[in-house]
């Protein structure tokens, strides 16, 4: 599922953000709204990317986030030839909005 960022800009109501880690410095975006994660996108339908993690938690920062953290799957095992994992192989790192007070780490 989609939301475009005119949308995302128009929620009343505050809500969760990730920013997904895809490749050396390449991020991406999606909300969570009524419980489904759904991708960030242009009016034109293309995924909302930067190249810049703070400049991306700079405008997440002047939109309706309660909560932003970011994600990124990790190839490790792949890459020496293990097999694949049972579980994920997804780390999760809770990120402070601009502005605001820095996270509590767990």
């Amino acid at each position: 599922m989609k939301i475009t960022v005119r949308e995302f800009a128009g929620l009343k109501e505050k809500v969760a953000a990730v920013v997904h880690s895809l490749d050396q410095a390449l991020y991406q975006v999606t909300v969570v709204t009524d419980g489904v994660e759904r991708l960030l996108v242009d009016d034109s339908g293309r995924p909302l990317r930067s190249h810049s993690l703070e400049q991306l938690r700079q405008w997440l920062g002047r939109m309706p986030v309660a909560s932003l953290v970011l994600r990124q799957q990790s190839a490790y095992d792949e890459m020496i030839g293990q097999p694949s994992r049972q579980g994920d192989n997804t780390l999760e790192v809770p990120l402070a909005l601009p502005g605001g007070e820095p996270p509590i780490l767990h």
